[in-house]
């Protein structure tokens, strides 16, 4: 599984999605992997920028946490959230 560092945007190579341990850190530029900002449920535009709503907050995002909700995601940015609802409605649509 390959994903992009939050900070750098590089691409890291990981061989386990879930096997993510707290005190993991990018080798380029050593911030946490284990952090809100490298989870698939941060969206920025959410409520606590985070799209599980039984998670709770964690204020700072570019920490590592122990949320027991994280899975390592593909976007972290959470900028694409309008095209994801966009292409969902669309899809209800289709024959």
């Amino acid at each position: 599984m390959s994903v992009n560092c939050y900070k750098c945007e590089k691409t890291l190579e990981l061989t386990a999605q879930n096997d993510i341990g707290r005190s993991e850190e990018c080798p380029s530029c050593y911030a946490s992997l284990r952090c809100c900002r490298m989870c698939g449920f941060y969206d920025k535009n959410s409520y606590n920028e985070c799209r599980e709503p039984s998670a709770d907050r964690v204020v700072e995002k570019e920490k590592p946490n122990f949320c027991d909700y994280f899975k390592l995601g593909a976007d972290q940015t959470g900028d694409n959230t309008e095209k994801s609802a966009l292409d969902a409605a669309n899809a209800l649509f289709k024959k």
